[in-house]
């Protein structure tokens, strides 16, 4: 970084502890920093740049918009969100969507729409099955869904109305819940992201869905970062056959613009009324096209093929060169969301990865997280490992 470009500004608050590079433009799957040095991005801002930077699809859409209409507010009609709405509804098999900015925002009208479905049915004190290890956001509402005992740290007193169960164990789901009359909807992500990238099993999402419909549940899908291409289907848990109630997506949906939704199906799609929800941002013309052109482009293009493909040679990749060395527990994920479990903090290989032209995230301090844009190629993929390879060997031998 230059002088003139500080690590760390006096003006900016102190809540990320950020690598030492300041990125000034992109192009595919590579950006560069303020000094000139090239990075193969193996990151796409948090698996949110979905169409990789610089697009030469996106872009003039995105500059014909600006000429358009930015922002008008939900007091009018939005005939891009009518468009968009219907496209996703379209590929998810449900019926109506709310719009919103960000992940966090999508998972907090989730447990809005929990609570008022069970108020509606009369429980006064609604309850929603969590997951250990879950992350949906840092709003009180939805750090008290999350999993993570350090997050929540010293943002106490948390919202009540949550039961906490394990992973993959319908047993303990059924323990946690029985007899308990309160309990209106599980919510919880296809393949944790911030948790360690860990899938549920497509077997335990199929007898979750059974559960919910026997008993009434709302089956809530946080999809944010797993869904959208990123498996090679558009949502995550298509691979086991199963339609959510409601589900929340953000991160890839726009490619980069900043865009939420919450999609419902049939048994929550009139849960919120006038009047119970809204946003002042949410929806606007220049996300909403965001949106559009994503989906367009992503099936013009091939992406979800390409997601599923390559990702499955990335994966395979990653076993071979590293998962032999003694200290990797587990190479997992699916589709171009893929984490590399050691077994020691590898929190460290953030700053040497950038060094080495490599950007690279890790989640629950021992799990490296690959989630590149869509368009990654089998040779940047290769590339990836390559540059990651040696960096995971020289940590583990300290």
């Amino acid at each position: 970084m230059t002088a003139s470009t500080p690590a760390t500004s006096p003006h900016v608050m102190n809540t990320y502890g950020r690598v030492p590079i300041a990125l000034q433009r992109g192009q595919g799957c590579r950006v560069w920093d303020v000094n000139g040095k090239e990075y193969l991005d193996a990151l796409g801002g948090i698996a949110v740049n979905t169409l990789g930077h610089n697009h030469a699809k996106l872009v003039p859409a995105l500059q014909h918009q600006l000429t358009q209409l930015i922002h008008t507010s939900n007091y009018y009609h939005v005939p891009l969100q009518e468009q968009l709405a219907q496209l996703l509804v379209e590929r998810s098999g449900m019926s109506n969507v709310f719009f919103c900015n960000s992940g966090l925002e999508a998972n907090e009208a989730a447990l809005k729409i929990a609570r008022k479905f069970g108020h509606d049915q009369g429980i006064e004190k609604p309850e929603v099955v969590v997951y250990e290890k879950a992350f949906h956001g840092r709003s009180i509402a939805t750090l008290s869904a999350t999993g993570n005992p350090k997050v929540q740290a010293g943002f106490g007193p948390l919202v009540e109305g949550f039961i906490r169960v394990p992973q993959n164990d319908i047993e303990a789901l059924r323990r946690a819940t029985e007899g308990n009359p309160n309990v209106v909807a599980v919510f919880f992500e296809t393949i944790q992201g911030e948790g360690g990238v860990n899938p549920m099993r497509i077997e335990y999402l199929q007898q979750l869905r059974k559960l919910c419909d026997e008993r009434g549940w709302l089956m809530m899908i946080d999809e944010v970062q797993c869904g959208m291409g990123r498996t090679g289907k558009w949502f995550a848990h298509q691979w086991a056959n199963i339609v959510p109630d409601v589900m929340p997506l953000a991160k890839g949906l726009g490619s980069g613009v900043p865009v939420g939704a919450v999609v419902a199906g049939p048994k929550a799609a009139n849960v919120l009324q006038p009047g119970n929800h809204g946003t002042t941002f949410g929806g606007n013309p220049l996300a909403m096209r965001a949106g559009l052109e994503t989906i367009r482009i992503m099936e013009e293009d091939g992406l979800l093929q390409n997601a599923a493909s390559v990702g499955a040679h990335l994966q395979a990749a990653l076993r071979s060169a590293l998962g032999s060395l003694s200290g990797v527990k587990e190479v997992r994920g699916q589709g171009l969301m893929i984490g590399v479990e050691l077994d020691k903090p590898c929190g460290a290989l953030v700053g040497r990865a950038a060094e080495a032209g490599l950007l690279i995230s890790v989640t629950a301090e021992s799990v490296i997280r690959i989630v590149p844009p869509l368009i990654l190629t089998t040779a940047e993929a290769d590339e990836i490992v390559a540059r990651l390879t040696p960096l995971v060997q020289a940590l583990l031998a300290e």
